[in-house]
């Protein structure tokens, strides 16, 4: 009875081993085949993988359109710019034709003449800086006269009331451009025709008949190239003492400033 016991107890015992190997192996193996069987019976599954096969296809598609649409527009951008370049090559010379006719009408315009100046070049100009476009313009024009060491009649606007009427009277305009150049009596512009002219090398050409400055860039000692200096009458008051009334008057030798022309190198 003994052995049967220690040979039933050893056959239970091997056999479950043997149990325990199979369960291992069986539960090991379990998990795989409902998730193969769920992934083969799932249609939304497949359902998901069409429709992103689906997306990219519509991606490709739309990346085509644009390359087309890219093209058509390189295409016509290329035929636009081929069109356009011929034009521009033929109405280069014209332009400067254009221009050179139209300053020779200005300059030759019997209606706008500075009279008393057929002797010198007289720049109408300002030297506030509120607006910085006119005070570069007019700083660019007193440089290029000054590159030619010709000596310059400098109307500051902003320094005599009386200059601006001037202008207005001559030009016929309530508020002209400054700055403003009158060459021999005669009209020639602005800044920008100014500038054209010496680049192209017609105002060289202009001022060859005027005499050159012995020291180019010499600044006057009397009025530091301001062009003015307080009334020696007056000191700068705008008013003197009247003795025979025993009143004080209006001096009449200055401005409304109180300024008078640099005798030194106004004169």
């Amino acid at each position: 009875m003994a052995e049967l016991d220690s040979s039933s107890t050893s056959s239970s015992s091997g056999s479950k081993f043997f149990n325990r190997s199979f369960t291992m192996h069986a539960n090991t193996a379990e998990p795989d085949a409902p998730k193969v069987h769920l992934l083969l019976n799932n249609p939304s599954s497949l359902n998901r993988a069409a429709s992103i096969s689906k997306i990219y296809n519509s991606i490709d598609s739309v990346k085509g359109k644009v390359k087309k649409l890219c093209n058509l527009f390189e295409s016509a951008k290329s035929s636009s710019t081929s069109t356009e370049l011929s034009p521009k090559v033929v109405l280069r010379p014209a332009k400067s034709i254009g221009y050179s006719s139209s300053f020779s009408s200005s300059f030759n315009n019997p209606l706008i003449r500075l009279p008393g100046t057929e002797d010198r070049i007289v720049v109408y100009l300002t030297s506030l800086r509120g607006i910085r476009r006119t005070y570069e313009d007019c700083y660019a024009v007193r440089m290029i006269f000054r590159g030619f060491r010709v000596w310059v009649d400098e109307r500051d606007v902003s320094m005599d009331s009386a200059y601006k009427k001037e202008l207005q009277s001559v030009l016929r305009k309530k508020n002209p451009s400054l700055p403003q150049v009158f060459i021999k009596g005669k009209y020639v512009g602005g800044a920008d025709v100014i500038k054209s002219m010496f680049e192209v090398g017609e105002l060289a050409k202009i001022l060859e008949d005027f005499p050159r400055i012995q020291q180019p860039g010499l600044v006057c000692d009397c009025c530091g190239d301001v062009r003015f200096v307080p009334c020696g009458n007056c000191s700068g008051s705008r008013k003197v003492f009247d003795e025979d009334e025993g009143l004080l008057k209006r001096c009449l030798e200055c401005n409304e400033n109180g300024l008078i022309r640099c005798p030194n190198c106004c004169s």
